[in-house]
This record gives C-alpha cells, sequence and structure tokens, in this order.
C-alpha cells in the first residue's frame, strides 16, 4: 500500500489490537486514530483511551453504540427470524456491519486513508469487516495486519509489547483459555477444549446463563408487546431498543435459556466449532414467531420462511450492506406492518414457551375454526372439491402408472 497517512483502527485496549496500533505506526509510518464501541459487551470501554494515549495517540473515538446496534441491526434481523443453519442466532455477525460503518465515516471525517482491525486471515470477521467498509466506501484501503506481520502467538505479541513499552495489562487469577466475543445480543466462545468437538464444555465457561439444572423451580411469565414486528414493551413497560435486550438478556440468563453448541460452516471454507450463550434473542425468536403466526397471512408467512435461510446467509457472509439484502429486508419490513400486539411466555429450566398471543391485527377467526357449530361460517362440502382438484395430477400420474 501506498500513501498511508492516516489509519482508523476498531481498537478494543486490548493486547492484539495494542500491538496493532504500535505495528501500524512503525510499518507504514502513519498517525493511527482509534476507534472503540460500547455495543454491550459488558466491559468499560474507556480504559481504552487511556491505552492509546499512552502511545501517542491524538484522535480517540469512544463511542456508546448500543441503542443504534439494537435498534438498526437487530431488530431488522429478528423480523426476518434469521438463524444460520438452523441453529445460530447470529450474534458476532449482525455487529460487523455497524462497526464497519463507524469505521469508514470516522476515515472520512478525519482525512484518513485507511481503515484497520484485528480479525485473523482464518475467520468469517475479515470478510465482513471489510465488504461492509468497501460498499459504503470504494475507494478505501484496509490494512489486515493478520494477513502481513509474522507474529503468529501470544507469546510473539508480548515479546513485541516488551521491545516496544507496550504496557500489558497483568490480571489476577487465571485468564479465560477461550477466545469470546461478546455484544448485547450474545457472547461467543471458541478455542481450547472446544477445539475437539467431542469435547463437552466445562459448566465454568458459560458466563451469562445458569445451567437449566441449577434455573428456578418456578416459572417465569413475561408478557412482550409488537408495534411493526418489533418489541416496545415488556410487561407493559414500554422500553428502548437495548433496554429490551438487556432486560431479555437477564430474565432469561436466570432461567438457563440461550445456549447452543454447534459445528458451523465459516464462509472461508473451514468447519467451526463454537459455543454461544443468546438468552435475550432465544426469547426474540420464539416469541416473534407467534405474533406473526397470529397476525401474518398464510404464503406470505411462508414465502419468509422461505427466504430466511438466504437472508440469514448474507448477514453471517458479510453483505449486509448488498443491495439483496437490503431488497429482501425491505420485503421483510414491509410484511411486518400487521405484526401487532402481545406475546405472554412462560420461561422455566431452558426452555421458552409460548402460553398465549392477542392482536387486533390477528387473523385467526374461532367462529370459522371452531369445532363446535360454526353457524354456517365455512361450508365443510367444499373441502371435497378442494381436495379432488389437489388430487388431479397424483391420480393422473397413478393413472398411467408412474410412482
Amino acid at each position: 500500500m501506498s500513501g498511508i497517512n492516516k489509519v482508523v483502527l476498531a481498537y478494543s485496549g486490548g493486547l492484539d489490537t495494542s500491538v496493532i496500533a504500535k505495528w501500524l505506526q512503525q510499518t507504514y509510518d502513519c498517525e493511527v486514530v482509534t476507534f472503540t464501541a460500547d455495543i454491550g459487551q459488558g466491559e468499560e470501554v474507556e480504559p481504552a483511551r487511556a491505552k492509546a494515549e499512552a502511545m501517542g495517540i491524538k484522535e480517540i473515538y469512544i463511542e456508546d453504540l448500543r441503542e443504534e446496534f439494537v435498534r438498526d441491526f437487530v431488530y431488522p434481523m429478528f423480523r426476518a427470524n434469521a438463524l444460520y443453519e438452523g441453529e445460530y442466532l447470529l450474534g458476532t455477525s449482525i455487529a460487523r456491519p455497524l462497526i464497519a460503518k463507524r469505521l469508514v465515516e470516522i476515515a472520512a471525517e478525519t482525512g484518513a486513508d485507511a481503515i484497520s482491525h484485528g480479525a485473523t486471515g482464518k475467520g468469517n470477521d475479515q470478510v465482513r469487516f471489510e465488504l461492509g467498509a468497501y460498499a459504503l466506501s470504494p475507494g478505501i484501503q484496509v490494512i489486515a495486519p493478520w494477513r502481513e506481520w509474522d507474529l503468529t502467538s501470544r507469546d510473539t505479541l508480548l515479546a513485541y509489547c516488551d521491545k516496544h513499552g507496550i504496557p500489558v495489562e497483568k490480571k489476577r487469577g487465571s485468564k479465560s483459555p477461550y477466545s469470546m466475543d461478546a455484544n448485547l445480543l450474545h457472547i461467543s466462545y471458541e478455542g481450547d477444549i472446544l477445539e475437539d468437538p467431542a469435547a463437552e464444555p466445562e459448566e465454568a465457561m458459560w458466563l451469562w446463563s445458569v445451567s437449566p439444572e441449577n434455573a428456578p423451580d418456578q416459572p417465569t411469565y413475561i408478557e412482550l408487546g409488537y408495534r411493526a414486528g418489533d418489541i416496545v414493551s415488556i410487561d407493559g413497560e414500554e422500553l428502548s431498543p437495548a433496554q429490551v435486550l438487556t432486560r431479555l438478556n437477564k430474565v432469561a440468563g436466570a432461567n438457563g435459556i440461550g445456549r447452543v453448541d454447534i459445528v458451523e460452516n465459516r464462509f472461508v471454507g473451514m468447519k467451526s466449532r463454537g459455543c454461544y450463550e443468546t438468552p435475550g434473542g432465544t426469547i426474540m425468536l420464539k416469541a416473534h414467531r407467534a405474533i406473526e403466526s397470529l397476525t401474518m397471512d398464510r404464503e406470505l408467512a411462508h414465502l419468509k420462511d422461505d427466504l430466511m435461510p438466504r437472508y440469514a446467509s448474507l448477514v453471517y457472509n458479510g453483505y449486509w450492506w448488498a443491495p439483496e439484502r437490503v431488497a429482501l429486508q425491505a420485503l421483510i419490513d414491509n410484511s411486518q406492518q400487521y405484526v401487532n400486539g402481545k406475546v405472554r411466555l412462560k420461561l422455566y429450566k431452558g426452555n421458552v414457551t409460548v402460553v398465549g398471543r392477542e392482536s387486533d391485527d390477528s387473523l385467526f377467526d374461532e367462529h370459522i375454526a371452531t369445532f363446535e357449530d360454526d353457524a354456517g361460517a365455512y361450508d365443510q362440502k367444499d373441502a371435497g372439491g378442494f381436495i379432488k382438484l389437489n388430487a388431479l395430477r397424483l391420480r393422473i400420474a397413478a393413472l398411467k402408472g408412474r410412482k
């Protein structure tokens, strides 16, 4: 790369990105701008400021993006009921387009030539960050140190810190052996014993939820209020999107809800075993499908289900800003105009059970659906012709001896 005078770095303040900040200064002889986002990872982000200042960084961005994250990224995704490969609620995937967006915005604000991130050359995140950046700023340059340098282990990173006087925080107690990523939607775990798909995760690994065995012996009931497909209240109290997810995480985690252990197919081609805790998101998916079942037309609902795996793959693979995802989102958002009402749920020892739903926009007609006298609302004789018409092609094939 040439002409790199200033770089905006996605900066957590941890070991990897602290090394990257110094490496960028030395390798490219450039100015570094740090960007640290609070998207609900549960750790203080302000200490990143002092660490950046210690390395001589002058322009430091630290932003609380929790509301934007849930409102503009998590909520739209849950309108689609998105699940990757049937199980993964896309907690890491959905955070990356927001970070990419702010990286290129800050680059424009500060006159930077490039952006940089700490994703490795093996994972999905490098793709997500960079596809998002190029979609929003086609001329931006991207520096991915893990694809360039020869620092290949924690020991080499620590040696680099010693050589260049980078302060490394010495934490008391044992460090988690897992590679973890957290935001307001989920926390993920990879590495260590999880690299053996046959090994059961240790109970001490899980941080956001109690085990179902240790969850309360009495169920917890909650009621979610929906407007245009989004949760707007819990137990009658109006809440912002980030407040909704924060509260759902707490109540779901306390009831042992939201753990999954999966082997997934990464976009780069390898299989990866990971464990995820998505307590609030698990409730959101179950409840959203419940309110849709009451208020959405059958064929529209089935069309959404047909499109969902494609939508989930687009999010997983980093195509949030691609035209096909935007077009799918327009269809999905249009489908939500009557998805209003309330869903009542029972939370008990790892399970989420729908126990009631109601809506002024309900398409359920008890006078038609009843097993009792329907007073002429539905003529059951009509079903005979309906069945014969739908059986016509099957009968013709059978008469021709086809199986």
